[in-house]
């Protein structure tokens, strides 16, 4: 297939482009493609720009690069625009495109990290490159960081950065990442989801023992039927609807903006949005969903034990009710301790951030607004907040009404549109020449 040549392309477009080719795949447990690639390419094209950074590594590859665009004013506080340099594993099996030749056809820009979130590392990078070339420089100081192991729980990432080196935060507020930016359409007129808070993340190991012995003579006490009765009962879990105050903020400004009556239900207002319906719907009710299961190493051997993975997604506040009534669905045979925990959070839907990224909203997609969102998964926003930074979630797409961009998010046949890309790093660029 005949690619276009760099110079044909946009910046921000060869950079995603680039960017996607290194496979930087996270495979969980400490394994992965090191991110460090990745991280010689961004510490290159800041170079480029003059802007030094730093790397810090807690395993050898697991690189995070941090950087710092000093500004004119430094008693202002500053800002942070963040994203993560891995990406989930892809079964190049099952793409029209490989995951990681960043193939550009039809209008889109295909691969692993189009859309979580390459796109936006090569909008910081294109957009700082803008301005460096027009030689603007910022009033309050932009601190640019590229995390490791976001994929797999940050503990190479952005967990171990804000413990072992909070210094290269010193005077970040508020900080830009992923979680949101993205464009619906809501009776013909366009909003734009921003990530003010996040659903917890608790990752539970389920372990099932019972009676090792072979598989010709009936079973004593096999343990992948105690495990599998306990994960069909965590299954049947009927989690009830709880809205948090931001999703009510999100829901009645859906209301308003469609001009629908107060009876709609909340799953009503969230099929406004279209195709990112389903993240919305995720939004108003925890979730449990059982992902691996294993027992047993041979056909003919009764296992002695089970286990199983659920990943559960809680509203902010629910933790302690969601984690006992997994445990209780579990029943008492089968042990269920943490894995992972990432706390849930919401951050004010007003700011002078949110007001600044509106104002630009407004300059390129005059009369669209942008919306709070609890998204359903979790950023290195989590982690931040624990040093005092407000994250908001904000990669800025203007996307075609039809685009199911819900399902790129880890899936097969990721891609993004290339008017979209562009879009992106012009709306960072404007929010930068603002700071």
């Amino acid at each position: 297939m005949t690619q276009p040549r760099d110079e044909d392309l946009a910046p921000v477009v060869r950079m995603a482009r680039d960017l996607i080719r290194i496979d930087t795949s996270n495979y969980g447990g400490g394994r992965a493609e090191p991110e460090s690639a990745a991280a010689d390419y961004v510490e290159t094209i800041l170079a480029s720009y003059g802007i030094g950074s730093t790397r810090y590594e807690r395993a050898p590859g697991r690189t995070n690069l941090v950087a710092r665009w000093t500004g004119t004013d430094p008693s202002l506080p500053a800002l942070m625009l963040h994203g993560h340099l891995d990406v989930v594993p892809a079964d190049a099996s099952a793409w029209t495109h490989g995951p990681f030749d960043g193939d550009i056809t039809d209008g889109m820009l295909w691969g692993r990290g189009a859309v979580d979130m390459k796109n936006f590392v090569a909008m910081m990078l294109a957009a700082v490159g803008r301005l460096h070339t027009e030689g603007f420089r910022p009033q309050r100081d932009i601190v640019l960081v590229f995390f490791a192991d976001e994929e797999d729980g940050t503990e190479y990432g952005s967990d171990w950065m804000v413990d072992a080196h909070p210094e290269v935060f010193a005077g970040v507020v508020n900080a830009v990442g992923e979680g949101g930016g993205y464009s619906v359409t809501v009776d013909g007129k366009r909003a734009y989801l921003m990530n003010t808070g996040e659903k917890g993340v608790l990752w539970l190991d389920l372990v099932a023992r019972g009676q090792a012995g072979h598989g010709s003579l009936p079973a004593v006490d096999n343990p992948t039927l105690t495990l599998a009765a306990a994960i069909t009962r965590i299954g049947d879990i009927q989690w009830p609807l709880i809205l948090s105050n931001t999703t009510t903020i999100l829901l009645e400004r859906l209301r308003e903006l469609a001009g629908v009556g107060p009876d709609a239900t909340p799953e009503e207002l969230a099929s406004l949005v279209g195709p990112s319906a389903p993240r919305i719907r995720a939004g108003l009710r925890d979730v449990s969903n059982v992902t691996i299961i294993s027992a047993g190493s041979k056909a003919n051997v009764v296992p002695d034990v089970a286990t199983a993975t659920v990943d559960v997604r809680y509203i902010p506040g629910r933790r302690d009710e969601v984690l006992a009534a997994v445990r209780d669905a579990a029943g008492d045979r089968v042990e269920v301790t943490e894995q992972i925990h990432l706390p849930a959070f919401e951050s004010s839907v007003t700011s002078p951030l949110i007001d600044e990224l509106q104002a630009v909203i407004s300059e390129v997609d005059p009369g669209a607004v942008i919306l709070p969102h609890l998204i359903p998964g979790g950023t290195d926003a989590k982690a931040l907040l624990r040093i005092g930074i407000t994250g908001y979630g904000f990669i800025p797409l203007r996307l075609p009404e039809d685009f199911k961009f819900p399902a790129m998010f880890h899936g097969v046949d990721e891609r993004v549109p290339l008017e979209a890309l562009e879009f992106g790093e012009d709306v960072v660029a404007r929010l930068l020449r603002r700071s």
